[in-house]
């Protein structure tokens, strides 16, 4: 059975303040956490992913359900984001996933589907319709496949977003980019002062992706991959697209991003620390490292000196300006192999502390970012962080598109051979058109 072919570029389409997450990604995991709160295990086990402030948010909102369900108790374990990638594809191959599943939707859920390995939980949602109404519609297209839902969507919209460091720009005498060509012409101002002007963790892969989603957009408009989603032929061979890749190795070449960034990950959180320090000027990120920099930053966000936008346009490229990037949510999956106690158990903790108030609030106050529930802004007003947070509910809901991350709109297949090749052309080891060739070799796979 293959993938459902779900309108990619209806997961953000035509509903306002309607948004969409990339998952965050980073960490200090594997951890088990049956003694923080995971419980005996009695209700089952739910792996997701660690760091914080976002891995104490799930941590203790399990904690929550736990103690007012101990005969249902959940046994909690957290992983890095790599780790947890692999290990959730081996457990759901052999049959042995947890019963609540973390995930990203798109394609890597349908997959999961196609395998039988998650439950549908359409008829859930119907006999729980405010579970659905309270939370952004746009969310449930990566839940959905085939018409039925088979994730509960959860946690934060969180859009990809241009951080800069206000002091450095100040220091050299710059100011922020509004095109593409400024952000270019940036590089040597910042070389010169031996800045890097770009932080970047290469080895992570997905984090070089977010470069080519926004240049793609830009220059073509959000068709480009919506015809590679689709599985046109040769669909990564567009003008449009060929231009993209051309235009990320030039700043490669400029030396536009940090020295040694091929071997720098995302889950040290070590890209962030270059910018709050001053070693780099900007970065391409998810909005859920806000949190991150505000704690492990010193007073860099506290100070006012973290700057943030949408990226900007580039001459003569078609796309809207306000389109964004990143995931219609993160996605809680129910294993189709638990018992029904287990799955009774996961039901009753989504229906009473997934987006609970509580947990809203620990998003909104700890982590500085914006869950998924319609008229969470309420939440905003007299907060240290409102400024931010107003921005990203912004950023979610005016967008014109707000598209699903590529590795998570694609199956495991492609998505796997898209990062290898990213990879490669981050690298100068291939040229644009090779990029273009061997991704048009696993479309549709």
């Amino acid at each position: 059975m293959k993938t459902s072919r779900r309108n990619f570029l209806s997961f953000a389409l035509g509903v306002p303040i309607v948004g969409a997450t990339l998952a965050a990604c980073g960490s200090s995991g594997p951890g088990d956490n049956s003694g923080k709160g995971g419980g005996g295990g009695a209700g089952g086990t739910y792996w997701y992913l660690s760091v914080d402030p976002n891995e104490t948010i799930r941590r203790t909102s399990l904690e929550r359900f736990n103690k007012a369900k101990p005969d249902e108790a959940i046994k909690g374990t957290a992983f890095q984001n790599d780790a947890y990638k692999e290990k959730i594809k081996v457990a759901i191959g052999a049959g042995q996933a947890p019963t609540v599943i973390w995930g990203w939707g798109g394609g890597g859920l349908a997959s999961w589907v196609d395998a039988g390995a998650v439950e549908d939980l359409t008829s859930w949602f119907d006999d729980n319709p405010d579970q659905k109404t309270r939370r952004f519609p746009s969310s449930f297209a990566a839940a959905t496949v085939d018409g039925k839902i088979y994730a509960v969507p959860a946690e934060t919209v969180t859009p990809i977003v241009l951080y800069w460091n206000k002091k450095v720009f100040k220091d050299v005498g710059v100011q922020p980019p509004t095109t593409w060509e400024e952000m270019l012409a940036l590089v040597p101002k910042f070389t010169e002062k031996k800045i890097a002007a770009f932080s970047l963790a290469g080895q992570s892969r997905w984090t070089n992706m977010m470069w080519l989603e926004f240049l793609f957009d830009r220059i073509g408009g959000p068709e480009v991959f919506q015809a590679v989603f689709e599985g046109e032929k040769d669909a990564w061979s567009n003008p449009a697209s060929i231009k993209a890749l051309g235009e990320v190795q030039k700043l490669v070449k400029a030396g536009g991003f940090v020295k040694g960034f091929a071997s720098i990950t995302a889950d040290t959180n070590a890209d962030q620390a270059l910018l709050t320090s001053g070693k780099a000027a900007m970065m391409l990120h998810g909005a859920w490292t806000y949190g991150s920099m505000k704690t492990e930053g010193g007073d860099f966000v506290k100070d006012g000196d973290l700057g943030y936008m949408n990226f900007p346009p580039v001459a003569g490229g078609t796309g809207d300006p306000s389109n964004t990037y990143g995931n219609p949510g993160q996605y809680y999956s129910l294993s189709s192999k638990a018992s029904e106690e287990e799955k009774k158990a996961a039901k009753d903790f989504f229906a009473t502390q997934v987006l609970s108030d509580e947990e809203q609030s620990d998003w909104v106050n700890d982590a500085g970012q914006v869950p998924i529930v319609v008229g969470v802004d309420s939440k905003f007003s007299g907060l240290e962080d409102a400024d931010w947070l107003q921005f990203v509910y912004d950023t979610a809901s005016k967008a014109q598109t707000f598209s699903q991350s590529w590795d998570q709109a694609l199956s495991p297949t492609a998505a796997e051979e898209l990062l290898n090749n990213i990879a490669k052309l981050f690298s100068l080891d291939v040229t644009p058109q090779e990029f273009a060739d061997n991704m048009n070799a696993v479309i549709g796979k």
